[in-house]
């Protein structure tokens, strides 16, 4: 008797939690990204496509174009640059990166010698939330795009009069 209350009563959790986890699932707008050209040699087409979500318009995403590399204490970044181009005939953009991967840094001490895996980036953009176009990008082979969403505070903060 115990065991099929027990039985029971684990079916019941699995369902909730599958129903939760549906319930959860993020929504997708159709992708379509073949009217964008294909990579030139040596570069990668990767896209981000984001979730639908409520209040797009209060959102942002920022974009971070880099590698990760085994580097000392120092504060360092990629060289490179992130240009915006225009799809002709669509309307869109897409972001072409161009970087042959050098780092340049801080010149601090770094009395311990550790290397740490650490990513190395262009400097980050901020482009509108929007969840109907994908960002496309074109980057050198070796390069990734990470990014995060970012959300307004709930409310609004007055300015102090001086």
């Amino acid at each position: 008797m115990k065991f099929s209350k027990l039985v029971i009563t684990g079916l019941v959790m699995m369902v909730g939690v599958n129903t939760f986890a549906q319930k959860k699932a993020e929504k997708f707008e159709k992708l379509e990204i073949e009217m964008f050209p294909k990579a030139k040699e040596g570069y990668k087409q990767v896209y981000i496509q984001l979730p639908v979500a409520k209040n797009e318009q209060d959102l942002k995403v920022e974009f971070f174009v880099g590698t990760e590399k085994m580097l000392d204490c120092n504060n360092y970044f990629l060289m490179g640059s992130v240009k915006s181009q225009d799809l002709q005939g669509w309307g869109y953009n897409y972001y072409e990166v161009e970087s042959n991967g050098e780092t340049a840094g801080t010149l601090m001490a770094c009395l311990d010698k550790k290397m740490t895996k650490k990513f190395v980036y262009i400097k980050p953009e901020i482009t509108r939330y929007n969840s109907k176009l994908p960002l496309v990008f074109y980057v050198p082979k070796d390069l990734e795009v990470r990014y995060r969403v970012l959300r307004p505070d709930t409310a609004m903060k007055k300015a102090v009069q001086r």
